[in-house]
Protein backbone atom coordinates (compact mmCIF):
# COMPACT_ATOMS: atom_id res chain seq x y z
CA UNK A 1 0.00 0.00 0.00
CA UNK A 2 1.11 3.53 -1.01
CA UNK A 3 0.47 6.35 1.28
CA UNK A 4 0.64 9.57 0.59
CA UNK A 5 0.60 12.32 3.43
CA UNK A 6 -0.97 16.04 2.39
CA UNK A 7 -1.33 18.99 3.73
CA UNK A 8 1.43 18.46 6.02
CA UNK A 9 4.00 21.07 8.10
CA UNK A 10 6.95 19.13 6.90
CA UNK A 11 10.05 19.20 9.59
CA UNK A 12 13.90 17.70 8.02
CA UNK A 13 17.44 19.19 8.77
CA UNK A 14 16.64 22.14 6.70
CA UNK A 15 13.59 23.35 8.98
CA UNK A 16 9.67 23.25 8.23
CA UNK A 17 8.12 23.05 4.74
CA UNK A 18 4.94 22.76 3.47
CA UNK A 19 3.85 20.10 1.46
CA UNK A 20 3.51 15.93 1.06
CA UNK A 21 5.16 12.74 1.93
CA UNK A 22 4.51 9.41 -0.06
CA UNK A 23 5.36 6.52 1.74
CA UNK A 24 5.70 3.19 -0.17
CA UNK A 25 7.18 -0.42 1.30
CA UNK A 26 7.95 1.03 4.56
CA UNK A 27 9.86 3.91 3.46
CA UNK A 28 9.23 7.84 2.79
CA UNK A 29 9.69 7.44 -0.96
CA UNK A 30 9.36 10.80 -1.97
CA UNK A 31 8.32 14.26 -0.73
CA UNK A 32 6.53 16.84 -2.77
CA UNK A 33 5.60 14.44 -5.14
CA UNK A 34 2.03 13.63 -6.84
CA UNK A 35 -0.03 11.41 -5.78
CA UNK A 36 0.33 7.79 -7.47
CA UNK A 37 -2.90 5.97 -8.81
CA UNK A 38 -4.29 3.65 -5.68
CA UNK A 39 -2.89 5.72 -3.16
CA UNK A 40 -4.47 6.29 0.49
CA UNK A 41 -4.47 9.82 0.55
CA UNK A 42 -4.57 11.60 3.86
CA UNK A 43 -5.01 15.10 4.65
CA UNK A 44 -2.91 16.10 7.41
CA UNK A 45 -4.61 19.33 8.06
CA UNK A 46 -1.84 21.49 8.14
CA UNK A 47 -0.10 19.59 11.31
CA UNK A 48 3.57 19.17 12.11
CA UNK A 49 4.97 16.05 10.50
CA UNK A 50 7.81 15.14 12.48
CA UNK A 51 10.99 12.08 12.47
CA UNK A 52 10.07 9.70 15.30
CA UNK A 53 11.65 10.20 18.47
CA UNK A 54 14.47 7.77 19.38
CA UNK A 55 14.81 7.82 22.96
CA UNK A 56 18.15 6.43 24.06
CA UNK A 57 17.80 6.23 27.54
CA UNK A 58 14.68 5.34 29.23
CA UNK A 59 13.86 4.34 32.78
CA UNK A 60 9.94 4.09 32.73
CA UNK A 61 10.02 0.06 31.60
CA UNK A 62 11.04 0.22 36.35
CA UNK A 63 7.38 1.97 37.26
CA UNK A 64 5.27 -0.35 34.49
CA UNK A 65 7.34 -3.53 36.22
CA UNK A 66 7.19 -2.55 39.43
CA UNK A 67 4.42 0.21 39.43
CA UNK A 68 4.94 0.33 43.90
CA UNK A 69 7.63 -1.08 45.82
CA UNK A 70 7.72 -4.67 45.70
CA UNK A 71 4.52 -4.65 43.67
CA UNK A 72 5.26 -6.54 40.33
CA UNK A 73 3.24 -6.79 37.20
CA UNK A 74 3.81 -10.01 34.80
CA UNK A 75 5.79 -8.66 31.82
CA UNK A 76 3.45 -9.28 28.93
CA UNK A 77 1.51 -6.75 30.65
CA UNK A 78 4.51 -4.46 31.52
CA UNK A 79 5.87 -5.04 28.14
CA UNK A 80 2.53 -3.90 26.19
CA UNK A 81 2.06 -0.93 28.68
CA UNK A 82 5.27 0.63 27.66
CA UNK A 83 5.02 -0.28 24.20
CA UNK A 84 1.62 2.13 24.11
CA UNK A 85 3.08 4.73 26.42
CA UNK A 86 6.14 5.01 23.91
CA UNK A 87 3.89 5.12 20.88
CA UNK A 88 1.56 7.77 22.28
CA UNK A 89 4.71 9.76 23.45
CA UNK A 90 5.94 9.89 19.69
CA UNK A 91 9.13 7.56 20.64
CA UNK A 92 9.37 5.08 17.30
CA UNK A 93 12.85 3.88 18.62
CA UNK A 94 13.06 2.95 22.58
CA UNK A 95 16.14 1.98 24.04
CA UNK A 96 15.18 0.85 27.17
CA UNK A 97 18.14 1.43 30.07
CA UNK A 98 18.10 -1.85 32.51
CA UNK A 99 20.53 -1.92 35.40
CA UNK A 100 22.26 -4.61 36.54
CA UNK A 101 23.47 -3.53 40.57
CA UNK A 102 23.93 -6.50 42.42
CA UNK A 103 22.53 -5.80 46.28
CA UNK A 104 20.02 -3.01 44.95
CA UNK A 105 16.00 -3.81 45.08
CA UNK A 106 12.91 -4.44 42.78
CA UNK A 107 13.66 -4.42 39.04
CA UNK A 108 17.38 -3.81 39.33
CA UNK A 109 17.78 -6.64 41.06
CA UNK A 110 20.36 -8.70 38.75
CA UNK A 111 18.76 -11.60 38.37
CA UNK A 112 15.35 -10.00 37.50
CA UNK A 113 17.47 -7.57 35.70
CA UNK A 114 18.31 -10.31 32.97
CA UNK A 115 14.77 -11.82 33.12
CA UNK A 116 13.69 -8.28 31.76
CA UNK A 117 16.28 -7.74 29.34
CA UNK A 118 15.29 -10.89 27.54
CA UNK A 119 11.94 -10.73 27.75
CA UNK A 120 11.98 -6.75 25.97
CA UNK A 121 14.55 -8.43 23.64
CA UNK A 122 11.89 -11.08 22.48
CA UNK A 123 8.68 -8.57 22.64
CA UNK A 124 7.63 -7.49 19.46
CA UNK A 125 5.30 -4.09 20.13
CA UNK A 126 4.45 -1.26 17.79
CA UNK A 127 7.66 0.45 18.01
CA UNK A 128 10.81 -0.71 17.73
CA UNK A 129 12.17 -1.56 21.45
CA UNK A 130 15.94 -2.10 22.50
CA UNK A 131 17.71 -3.31 25.56
CA UNK A 132 19.99 -0.48 26.81
CA UNK A 133 22.07 -2.28 29.79
CA UNK A 134 23.31 -0.12 32.29
CA UNK A 135 26.30 -1.74 34.52
CA UNK A 136 27.51 -0.71 38.16
CA UNK A 137 31.16 -0.86 37.58
CA UNK A 138 31.38 -1.66 40.89
CA UNK A 139 29.25 -4.73 40.47
CA UNK A 140 31.78 -7.37 40.13
CA UNK A 141 29.06 -10.66 39.63
CA UNK A 142 27.19 -9.02 36.43
CA UNK A 143 30.45 -8.92 34.32
CA UNK A 144 29.67 -12.44 33.33
CA UNK A 145 26.20 -11.58 32.71
CA UNK A 146 26.60 -8.77 30.88
CA UNK A 147 29.26 -10.35 28.60
CA UNK A 148 26.39 -13.14 27.96
CA UNK A 149 23.50 -10.52 26.69
CA UNK A 150 26.21 -9.40 24.29
CA UNK A 151 27.10 -12.44 22.92
CA UNK A 152 23.66 -13.17 22.61
CA UNK A 153 22.42 -10.22 20.82
CA UNK A 154 20.06 -8.89 23.67
CA UNK A 155 22.02 -5.73 24.44
CA UNK A 156 22.12 -2.93 21.58
CA UNK A 157 23.73 -0.17 23.83
CA UNK A 158 25.82 -0.60 27.14
CA UNK A 159 25.94 2.27 29.58
CA UNK A 160 28.98 2.53 32.43
CA UNK A 161 27.83 3.89 35.62
CA UNK A 162 29.30 4.36 39.00
CA UNK A 163 27.62 5.27 41.68
CA UNK A 164 30.20 5.34 44.37
CA UNK A 165 30.13 8.60 47.10
CA UNK A 166 32.44 10.84 46.06
CA UNK A 167 31.92 11.41 42.80
CA UNK A 168 29.83 11.34 39.59
CA UNK A 169 25.86 11.99 40.94
CA UNK A 170 26.44 11.39 45.23
CA UNK A 171 29.04 13.85 45.87
CA UNK A 172 29.15 12.26 49.18
CA UNK A 173 28.21 9.51 51.75
CA UNK A 174 25.28 11.66 53.01
CA UNK A 175 23.99 12.24 49.66
CA UNK A 176 23.80 8.87 48.40
CA UNK A 177 22.50 7.86 51.93
CA UNK A 178 19.86 10.04 51.37
CA UNK A 179 18.90 8.85 48.33
CA UNK A 180 18.56 5.29 49.02
CA UNK A 181 17.18 5.83 52.56
CA UNK A 182 14.29 7.60 50.60
CA UNK A 183 13.66 5.83 47.55
CA UNK A 184 14.71 1.74 49.09
CA UNK A 185 13.85 2.87 52.74
CA UNK A 186 17.57 1.37 53.98
CA UNK A 187 18.80 1.27 56.92
CA UNK A 188 21.92 3.38 58.06
CA UNK A 189 24.26 0.11 58.78
CA UNK A 190 23.04 -1.16 55.28
CA UNK A 191 24.16 1.78 53.38
CA UNK A 192 27.30 2.27 54.76
CA UNK A 193 27.43 -1.85 53.73
CA UNK A 194 27.04 -0.53 50.23
CA UNK A 195 29.44 2.56 50.15
CA UNK A 196 32.09 -0.04 51.46
CA UNK A 197 31.75 -2.78 49.02
CA UNK A 198 31.45 -0.21 46.08
CA UNK A 199 35.03 1.52 47.45
CA UNK A 200 36.47 -1.95 47.78
CA UNK A 201 36.00 -2.32 43.92
CA UNK A 202 37.02 0.99 43.01
CA UNK A 203 40.72 -0.47 41.58
CA UNK A 204 39.25 -2.47 39.26
CA UNK A 205 37.44 -0.11 37.69
CA UNK A 206 39.31 0.93 34.33
CA UNK A 207 40.30 -2.79 33.74
CA UNK A 208 36.62 -3.99 34.07
CA UNK A 209 35.53 -1.09 31.15
CA UNK A 210 38.15 -1.68 29.02
CA UNK A 211 37.33 -5.33 28.48
CA UNK A 212 33.43 -5.16 28.00
CA UNK A 213 33.97 -2.38 25.69
CA UNK A 214 36.46 -4.38 23.76
CA UNK A 215 34.06 -7.51 23.62
CA UNK A 216 31.10 -4.85 22.85
CA UNK A 217 32.43 -2.82 20.07
CA UNK A 218 32.46 -6.28 17.48
CA UNK A 219 29.05 -7.32 18.40
CA UNK A 220 27.79 -3.72 17.26
CA UNK A 221 26.60 -2.70 20.67
CA UNK A 222 26.98 0.74 20.66
CA UNK A 223 28.74 2.54 24.36
CA UNK A 224 28.37 5.26 26.98
CA UNK A 225 29.37 7.24 29.96
CA UNK A 226 27.00 7.77 32.84
CA UNK A 227 27.15 10.82 34.91
CA UNK A 228 30.58 12.03 33.17
CA UNK A 229 32.61 13.88 35.35
CA UNK A 230 35.59 15.82 34.15
CA UNK A 231 37.59 15.82 31.38
CA UNK A 232 39.89 12.77 31.86
CA UNK A 233 36.73 10.31 32.40
CA UNK A 234 35.67 11.30 29.13
CA UNK A 235 38.71 11.34 27.16
CA UNK A 236 38.83 7.49 28.67
CA UNK A 237 35.54 6.82 27.28
CA UNK A 238 35.92 7.84 24.01
CA UNK A 239 38.95 6.01 23.87
CA UNK A 240 37.24 2.91 24.47
CA UNK A 241 35.32 3.45 21.95
CA UNK A 242 32.20 5.21 23.58
CA UNK A 243 29.96 7.41 21.07
CA UNK A 244 27.57 8.86 24.23
CA UNK A 245 28.18 10.59 27.01
CA UNK A 246 25.11 10.48 29.54
CA UNK A 247 24.23 13.20 31.89
CA UNK A 248 27.88 14.91 32.26
CA UNK A 249 27.64 16.90 35.59
CA UNK A 250 29.24 20.21 34.33
CA UNK A 251 30.20 22.39 31.27
CA UNK A 252 33.31 21.85 31.39
CA UNK A 253 33.18 17.76 31.22
CA UNK A 254 30.17 19.02 28.61
CA UNK A 255 32.19 20.86 26.43
CA UNK A 256 35.47 18.07 26.81
CA UNK A 257 33.15 15.25 25.53
CA UNK A 258 32.31 16.96 22.80
CA UNK A 259 35.41 18.02 22.21
CA UNK A 260 36.22 14.00 22.79
CA UNK A 261 33.29 13.63 19.48
CA UNK A 262 30.89 11.99 22.00
CA UNK A 263 27.27 12.66 21.95
CA UNK A 264 26.34 14.79 25.01
CA UNK A 265 22.79 13.27 26.04
CA UNK A 266 20.76 15.22 28.45
CA UNK A 267 16.99 14.33 29.94
CA UNK A 268 14.13 16.06 28.37
CA UNK A 269 12.34 16.34 31.58
CA UNK A 270 15.26 18.75 32.80
CA UNK A 271 14.54 20.74 29.38
CA UNK A 272 10.92 20.72 30.28
CA UNK A 273 10.87 22.07 34.14
CA UNK A 274 13.99 23.90 33.90
CA UNK A 275 16.30 22.36 36.12
CA UNK A 276 17.76 18.61 37.24
CA UNK A 277 15.56 16.84 39.80
CA UNK A 278 19.30 15.87 41.59
CA UNK A 279 20.48 19.31 41.17
CA UNK A 280 23.17 18.14 38.40
CA UNK A 281 23.76 20.78 34.92
CA UNK A 282 20.67 22.54 33.41
CA UNK A 283 20.26 21.05 30.22
CA UNK A 284 18.77 24.11 29.45
CA UNK A 285 22.20 25.93 30.09
CA UNK A 286 24.21 22.99 28.26
CA UNK A 287 22.13 23.43 25.25
CA UNK A 288 22.59 27.28 25.57
CA UNK A 289 26.46 26.70 25.42
CA UNK A 290 26.49 24.83 22.81
CA UNK A 291 27.33 21.19 24.24
CA UNK A 292 23.88 19.06 24.67
CA UNK A 293 24.49 16.86 21.54
CA UNK A 294 21.11 14.86 22.64
CA UNK A 295 18.04 14.36 24.55
CA UNK A 296 16.38 11.51 26.08
CA UNK A 297 13.34 10.84 28.28
CA UNK A 298 15.51 9.97 31.15
CA UNK A 299 12.25 8.88 33.22
CA UNK A 300 9.36 10.35 31.10
CA UNK A 301 8.77 9.54 27.62
CA UNK A 302 5.89 12.18 27.63
CA UNK A 303 8.42 14.74 28.54
CA UNK A 304 9.92 14.65 24.47
CA UNK A 305 7.80 16.33 22.67
CA UNK A 306 7.26 19.44 24.74
CA UNK A 307 10.79 20.00 25.47
CA UNK A 308 11.23 19.93 21.63
CA UNK A 309 8.50 22.78 21.95
CA UNK A 310 10.08 24.74 24.65
CA UNK A 311 13.90 24.10 22.83
CA UNK A 312 11.55 25.68 19.86
CA UNK A 313 9.01 28.33 21.36
CA UNK A 314 10.81 29.24 24.25
CA UNK A 315 15.35 29.36 23.38
CA UNK A 316 14.24 30.01 19.94
CA UNK A 317 15.93 26.93 18.38
CA UNK A 318 15.16 26.23 14.49
CA UNK A 319 13.29 23.07 13.99
CA UNK A 320 15.84 21.59 12.25
CA UNK A 321 18.23 21.75 14.93
CA UNK A 322 15.88 20.86 17.80
CA UNK A 323 14.63 17.75 15.95
CA UNK A 324 17.84 16.85 15.58
CA UNK A 325 18.63 16.56 19.67
CA UNK A 326 15.58 13.71 19.85
CA UNK A 327 15.78 11.66 16.53
CA UNK A 328 19.63 12.38 14.08
CA UNK A 329 21.87 12.76 16.60
CA UNK A 330 20.50 9.74 18.51
CA UNK A 331 20.25 8.23 15.22
CA UNK A 332 24.14 8.55 14.37
CA UNK A 333 25.82 7.79 18.31
CA UNK A 334 24.05 4.49 18.06
CA UNK A 335 24.54 3.10 14.08
CA UNK A 336 21.23 4.00 13.01
CA UNK A 337 21.61 4.65 9.65
CA UNK A 338 18.04 4.09 8.49
CA UNK A 339 16.44 6.44 10.04
CA UNK A 340 16.29 9.81 12.56
CA UNK A 341 15.25 12.22 9.90
CA UNK A 342 12.63 12.72 6.97
CA UNK A 343 14.62 12.29 4.07
CA UNK A 344 13.64 10.24 1.06
CA UNK A 345 15.03 6.58 1.25
CA UNK A 346 14.68 6.80 5.00
CA UNK A 347 12.20 4.03 7.62
CA UNK A 348 8.68 6.03 7.82
CA UNK A 349 8.87 6.64 11.09
CA UNK A 350 6.86 9.44 11.71
CA UNK A 351 4.50 11.48 14.23
CA UNK A 352 1.90 13.83 13.37
CA UNK A 353 2.02 16.56 16.11
CA UNK A 354 -0.08 19.22 16.92
CA UNK A 355 -0.04 22.75 19.54
CA UNK A 356 2.74 24.55 20.31
CA UNK A 357 5.40 25.16 22.79
CA UNK A 358 5.32 23.14 25.75
CA UNK A 359 1.89 21.87 24.71
CA UNK A 360 3.19 19.98 21.92
CA UNK A 361 0.96 16.48 21.39
CA UNK A 362 1.18 13.41 18.99
CA UNK A 363 -2.31 13.15 17.10
CA UNK A 364 -0.05 10.09 15.24
CA UNK A 365 2.15 8.23 15.31
CA UNK A 366 3.85 5.62 12.14
CA UNK A 367 6.25 3.50 12.70
CA UNK A 368 8.04 1.54 8.97
CA UNK A 369 5.25 3.07 7.73
CA UNK A 370 2.47 1.36 9.94
CA UNK A 371 0.17 3.81 11.78
CA UNK A 372 0.29 2.62 15.46
CA UNK A 373 -1.67 4.87 17.37
CA UNK A 374 -3.80 8.13 16.55
CA UNK A 375 -7.51 9.04 16.69
CA UNK A 376 -9.10 9.89 13.43
CA UNK A 377 -8.62 8.24 10.71
CA UNK A 378 -7.30 5.31 10.57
Amino acid sequence: MIRHLENARIVTSEGVQHGSLMIEDGCIAALDADAPKGAVRHDMGGDLLLPGLIDLHGDAIEKEVEPRPNAFFPLPVALAAIDRRMAAAGVTTAFHGISFAEGELGVRDVEFAETLARALHGFTGAVDHRVHVRYELTDAGSEARVTRLIDEGVASLLSFMDHTPGQGQFKDAAAYGAYFGRVYAKEDGEILDKISAKQAEAGNIVARVERLAAHARPHGVALAGHDDEGAERVTFMARVGATISEFPLDLDTARAGRAAGLVTLFGAPNVLRGRSQSGALSARDAIAAGVAGALCSDYAPQAMLPALGVLTCEMGMGWGQAIDLLSGAPARATGLTDRGEIAQGKRADLIRVRGAGGALSVAATWVAGAQVYGFGEP
